[in-house]
């Protein structure tokens, strides 16, 4: 029975991201978990887990633009940027529905953003929510990111619903207080969801807590259809290279697409995924050595994929 692949999890409000790779243990029996781009507990939505060999391609999912549906309220400054933490300040709203949604709409852009003290990425190793928990705020340099979209906003008295489409590393809790700061009332996040990372969809992903092993195996995601790369077929001489980590020459592959020189592609041998490469040359350039018959190295493995 084959256990690799990448499973699309749709995480309810309340676990930790952690929580559900743990479940996902639990039901595959299996270690080699892990997932890609963590949710915070009180959000829900599409949380990538990557099962065996699906591990070792999750930092190729990271980068992908995300999508959230999110609401936040005006006048309330928590230091958690949501909800879910304490109320440092709470500030009377006086702004008419044409400022709230001209502010909104002025993030849609390149800006520089601050994280949050509670959040998972790390500070010399540590989470910093955990430094957080023990009292230690670290505040990170700005980061800049980039707000693609922002639509279907809607107006509640105090309470904003929007959905924003936005690059990889933007803290929507982080947006809700920039847009809070600017109105000059604060804000904090009420709810978050994701609805999608990349190609990937949250309609497409499973309820873990109700899923056994049966419904978790039949929803994998095989490994050849995940990743945004060009592929290279091999001919049996190239698996046998590629295996043992050795560089591939243009008579290796049966086929391939179209591929830029100092990129990833995805090595598939009999529709299987078997490693990540980085090409030496440019495909035009390839066809050309076929052409006159020269066999030079062409790929570089970066990951070898292999069934335990």
């Amino acid at each position: 029975m084959n256990k690799s692949g990448v499973l699309l999890v749709d995480k309810p409000e309340g676990p930790t991201s952690h929580d559900i790779v743990n479940e996902v243990r639990k039901r595959l029996k299996i270690e080699k978990i892990g997932h890609a781009g963590t949710l915070d507990p009180f959000a829900s939505g599409l949380l990538i887990i990557g099962i065996g060999n699906g591990t070792r391609i999750l930092e190729y999912l990271m980068n992908h633009n995300k999508i959230y549906r999110v609401k936040m309220r005006l006048g309330i400054i928590t230091d958690t940027f949501d909800i879910t933490g304490q109320v440092m300040e709470e500030r009377s709203v006086d702004c008419s529905t044409e400022q709230i949604l001209n502010v909104i709409k002025s993030f849609v852009g390149t800006y520089k953003q601050v994280p949050p003290a509670y959040c998972a990425r790390k500070y010399k190793g540590e989470r910093l929510y955990e430094l957080a928990r023990q009292g230690k705020i670290i505040r990170l340099p700005p980061k800049q990111v980039t707000i693609y979209k922002i639509e279907d906003i809607s107006i509640d008295g105090n309470d904003i619903s929007f959905t924003a489409d936005v690059s990889a590393g933007t803290y929507i809790r982080s947006l809700c207080m920039d847009i809070g700061y600017v109105l000059g009332c604060g804000a904090t996040t009420l709810k978050l969801r994701r609805i999608s990372i990349g190609p990937f969809t949250v309609d497409k992903a499973i309820d873990i807590l109700k899923a056994d092993q049966q419904e978790i195996l039949n929803n994998l995601l095989d490994l050849s259809r995940v990743l945004d790369m060009p592929r290279v077929y091999l001919r049996d001489c190239g698996y046998e290279k590629i295996i043992h980590g050795n560089t591939l020459k243009v008579k290796d592959l049966k086929s391939f697409e179209d591929f830029p020189k100092d990129s990833l592609v995805q090595v598939i041998y009999q529709g299987q995924l078997i490693s990540i490469a980085k090409t030496q040359r440019n495909s035009t350039f390839v066809r050309t050595l076929i052409e006159q018959n020269r066999n030079e190295p062409l790929l570089k493995p970066i990951k070898v994929l292999k069934e335990n």
